[in-house]
């Protein structure tokens, strides 16, 4: 099984199915296509396209079987891997977790925007400024707090449904926006973002 992916430190679809699998410990091999441009000429989009309809990644390749979209690798993941619990065991605790992931998936257009992912990088005076002038960038942040928040407080922690799942690497890349432009977060919060930045997944 191998996993075709962008630049980790800029690719934040690219960095969730890698987490999952780096955290998970499962026997996937990593393919990385280096960003050289993206338009059709590019040799990036000659390569993927080559191997995904879409032309994007991530892109699972599993023999004859290619999965791509972020979401669906996960579940894949998750029914091929199902000993590894990959979501959260209990049925209410999974449809949360699913909701969650689906709202990352199609909101905070606000702060992908104006925070674009840079896990080396350290912005804190962007951070600032975008918080001052951009509405949507405090209201996505509002949303996120309470939306982490609810769900710590639901599980009792130490990850958003207890043991770290497909919700925690799918959020990965927003905590690490949120390192990189040093967003202000309550201390609940801020906790489960230094634990997911240490998660074995993550770290690596």
């Amino acid at each position: 099984m191998q996993l075709v992916i962008g630049n980790k430190n800029y690719s934040s679809w690219s960095m969730r199915p890698w987490v999952l699998m780096r955290q998970f410990d499962l026997p996937v091999e990593e393919e990385m296509l280096r960003f050289d441009g993206f338009d059709d000429r590019s040799r990036f989009k000659q390569a993927i396209a080559r191997i995904s309809p879409v032309a994007k990644v991530p892109v699972l390749v599993d023999g004859d079987l290619t999965v791509w979209d972020t979401l669906a690798i996960a579940e894949y993941l998750a029914e091929k891997f199902a000993d590894r619990t990959l979501w959260p065991r209990d049925t209410k605790a999974r449809a949360r977790a699913r909701s969650l992931c689906a709202e990352m998936h199609s909101g905070f257009g606000g702060l992908r925007s104006a925070c674009p992912m840079n896990i080396e990088a350290s912005l804190p005076e962007i951070g600032a400024k975008v918080l001052a002038e951009q509405a949507a960038v405090r209201a996505d942040l509002a949303r996120l707090d309470a939306m982490w928040s609810e769900a710590l407080r639901a599980s009792g922690g130490p990850f958003l449904f207890g043991a770290f799942s497909v919700a925690d690497a799918y959020f990965a890349p927003v905590v690490g926006r949120m390192r990189t432009y040093a967003l202000p977060v309550s201390p609940a919060v801020a906790g489960y973002i230094e634990r997911v930045w240490a998660s074995a997944g993550v770290a690596a």
